[in-house]
């Protein structure tokens, strides 16, 4: 089963030892040995650490911590399970991949979400792997950036907005509304076009923890989505697309089977029109995507992975979270964060044991962070997703609720790393 795109990296044997005998106490004297890592090899320029702290000063939380230099002979890339339609655990990526440790990523469309559309593998916001976008940006929201350049990571947090375009053979130009999800549900809106929540029809453009619908959408399937395309609404419309983008064929209503090593095109609503115009068969259609930062700006440089988080922990050294009424509640997190230096920073905090591992707050999240070097950061799907895996070992303790077993969730994706 194919796991990642140009990230083909065998897993080699020789690999350096690092520093990972457990961690160090804080200035603070917060910090108490969680476990002696001992049995971890991994890169040059990669430390993984792992650590109690009572974030709240009185219940303990189970930390696990792994550091990539900027010059680490190791990538981190994104990584997602056999289709973007289906969900995997962490663990069974990494393996797939054969990543030397793995943690999840992206939030995604649950199967016990109150808006599940059936394709639990779909991520919720922006997922680029191997250069490749892969899901749309929920426009505004923040986002973990990773690229290279001569060999040296660069890895950023912005609020990212994604202007996705199709251009046919004459020139002519169209609003692409995603990527590889159900055409006219856009989960946490932040969308493009004519969204409007669910709930009370009104117009929502802005991100949204429920769902917007839309009536009239283009959306693109690729390879990676699966063998098929969701069933079409009366009157749908999709272009089947060789590996060129050349139309090798149509189907109305739109759904089916997907063509060997190129994509499709789907249409509903008033869509449908632009594309019965411009997918005669032989035409060819393409797709583009921009990336632009908080400010507008189209962002520089090459980034071969992007991972949309809900919330920015950290703005230059400072919260960035302001009022908001999840800011108490205590969960298991996921976290990623970038240092002064350039170095990645991937977090995981056990919950949901009160006893043992309390889990964390945003405003604790946030605060971790900081203390650990991290001048931006951004919140990944936490909960039951949050998962790290070292060493081709569960090393942290996920639990769907309070009482349960340690179990593993099937997720969208994880951030994986590799040996160089």
């Amino acid at each position: 089963m194919a796991r990642r795109t140009a990230l083909a990296v065998a897993l080699t044997t020789a690999l350096a030892l690092t520093g990972c005998s457990g961690s160090t106490s804080a200035p603070d004297g917060r910090d108490s040995s969680d476990e002696q890592v001992r049995d971890v090899s991994l890169p040059q320029g990669v430390a993984y650490r792992t650590f109690v702290r009572k974030l709240d000063g009185r219940s303990p939380s189970h930390i696990h911590v792994l550091t990539i230099a900027p010059d680490a002979r190791a990538r981190v890339g994104g990584l997602h399970g056999a289709n973007l339609a289906g969900a995997e655990t962490v663990r069974g990526m990494a393996e797939s991949a054969g990543a030397l440790a793995a943690v999840n990523a992206s939030y995604f469309d649950i199967h016990t979400g109150k808006y599940y559309s059936g394709y639990e593998g779909d991520p919720l916001g922006l997922y680029a792997e191997g250069g490749k976008v892969l899901s749309e940006a929920t426009n505004g929201r923040p986002a973990l950036l990773l690229g290279y350049t001569g060999g040296r990571l660069d890895a950023r947090v912005d609020e990212i907005t994604t202007d996705d375009q199709v251009t046919s053979d004459d020139g002519e130009g169209h609003e692409l509304d995603g990527f590889n999800r159900v055409p006219g549900r856009v989960l946490g809106c932040g969308g493009v076009g004519g969204d409007r929540l669910s709930d009370t029809e009104e117009p929502m453009q802005e991100p949204y923890g429920g769902l917007c619908t839309d009536t009239s959408e283009l959306v693109v399937f690729t390879q990676e989505w699966g063998d098929w395309t969701p069933p079409g609404p009366p009157g749908s419309m999709e272009a089947l697309l060789d590996a060129d983008g050349r139309v090798v064929g149509v189907r109305k209503p739109a759904g089916g089977n997907m063509p060997k090593n190129g994509s499709t095109l789907y249409a509903i609503g008033s869509d449908v029109d632009w594309l019965r115009t411009h997918a005669a068969k032989g035409s060819v259609i393409r797709p583009s995507v921009g990336m632009k930062d908080a400010m507008g700006r189209t962002v520089p440089g090459p980034v071969e992975t992007a991972v949309g988080g809900r919330y920015r922990l950290l703005r230059d050294g400072v919260s960035a979270l302001g009022e908001n009424a999840a800011l108490t509640r205590r969960a298991p997190r996921t976290a990623a964060g970038v240092t002064a230096d350039g170095s990645l920073l991937l977090v995981t905090v056990d919950g949901r044991e009160s006893r043992v591992s309390a889990g964390a707050t945003l405003s604790e999240a946030a605060d971790l962070m900081a203390s650990l070097g991290a001048e931006n950061a951004v919140g990944l799907d936490g909960g039951g997703s949050t998962t790290m895996v070292v060493g081709g070992k569960l090393r942290n303790r996920p639990r769907e609720t309070a009482g349960q077993p340690v179990t593993e969730r099937p997720v969208a994706n994880a951030l994986g790393l590799f040996d160089h």
